[in-house]
């Protein structure tokens, strides 16, 4: 997305202001791919959503506990489960680092060795969730202020109660 074109809204978000944060939003998350998941899921988009940082916090702890226990087989499902919704929602990042885990977990199972080379990744993979999870926070809560100026020198004033 180029930064001259005019921002996309949605429900309160705008897809250029996504674009250009400084923390890497717009890399974490394909904002169309999510916006088309949004419309095909309809009504149901914020239940399945969170359902995805419930499960997904789930796959991200049990991953976790697969890499202290060193049990590559207990690694498999749960990367797989967190590829598949992370993948639903746009956030391949998150999607590619589950997918690595997965992969390379399921040849460690097959060639009958622990992927000690998955640590840097597994660490990296909570942080990357995290991260993910604040994004669609920040996209579909309305009560997350986005971009709005406060403090020293704000005029004080009510027309912000009770808006979203």
């Amino acid at each position: 997305m180029s930064g001259n074109r005019p921002g996309v809204m949605w429900s309160g978000f705008n897809l250029s202001d996504a674009a250009n944060q400084s923390d890497g939003a717009s890399e974490l998350i394909d904002w169309v791919h999510f916006e088309k998941s949004r419309v095909d899921l309809g009504p149901g988009f914020i239940r399945i959503l969170s359902y995805f940082r419930e499960d997904g916090a789930k796959s991200v702890d049990a991953i976790e506990q697969a890499m202290h226990s060193e049990n590559a087989t207990a690694l498999v499902i749960p990367a797989h489960t967190l590829k598949g919704e992370a993948r639903q929602f746009g956030a391949e990042p998150l999607a590619n680092i589950a997918e690595l885990i997965e992969t390379t977990a399921r040849m460690c199972v097959e060639t009958h060795r622990f992927p000690d080379e998955l640590v840097s990744d597994v660490v990296e993979l909570r942080r990357l969730f995290q991260q993910t999870v604040d994004q669609f926070e920040k996209a579909t809560n309305p009560l997350v202020k986005r971009n709005r100026s406060s403090g020293f020198g704000r005029r004080a004033s009510n027309q912000e109660f009770g808006r979203i």
